[in-house]
């Protein structure tokens, strides 16, 4: 919650315009690093293989590991991308252009929140 109010203050300080994003199937996305079976789901039991599990390729909600892993991969894109973390707050980046500023905070509550002084420049 510090990291939100920094933030807000932030973009208040500067006039910033806040803009927010949600990723709707984020934790679908990542591979798993470890074996992980479930029991087949309810309703998607295959005849004759009721005894049989699945092994999971990717995360799925609900899983310990699917934040963690979410976070990982925005974490390397982040970097890629040029921006670096707060020494203070593993969950906000920051990227200078030329004057202007972006700031990213990431959590697994509130997906996203950007703090857009260049928008463009994240969804180009």
């Amino acid at each position: 919650m510090s990291s939100i109010r920094t933030i807000l203050s932030l973009a208040a300080c500067y006039n910033l315009e806040v803009e927010q994003m949600d990723v709707k199937t984020v934790f679908l996305h990542d591979d798993l690093e470890e074996e992980l079976y479930m029991e087949q789901p309810e309703g998607f039991v295959a005849q004759g293989k009721e005894d049989y599990v699945c092994r999971l390729k990717k995360s799925l909600y609900g899983l310990k590991q699917a934040p963690r892993q979410w976070y990982t991969m925005f974490e390397s894109v982040m970097e890629e991308q040029g921006y670096k973390k707060t020494t203070s707050d593993h969950c906000v980046f920051i990227k200078r252009f030329s004057g202007d500023v972006l700031l990213s905070f990431c959590s697994m509550l509130m997906i996203c929140l950007l703090l857009v002084a260049m928008l463009l420049e994240l969804t180009s």
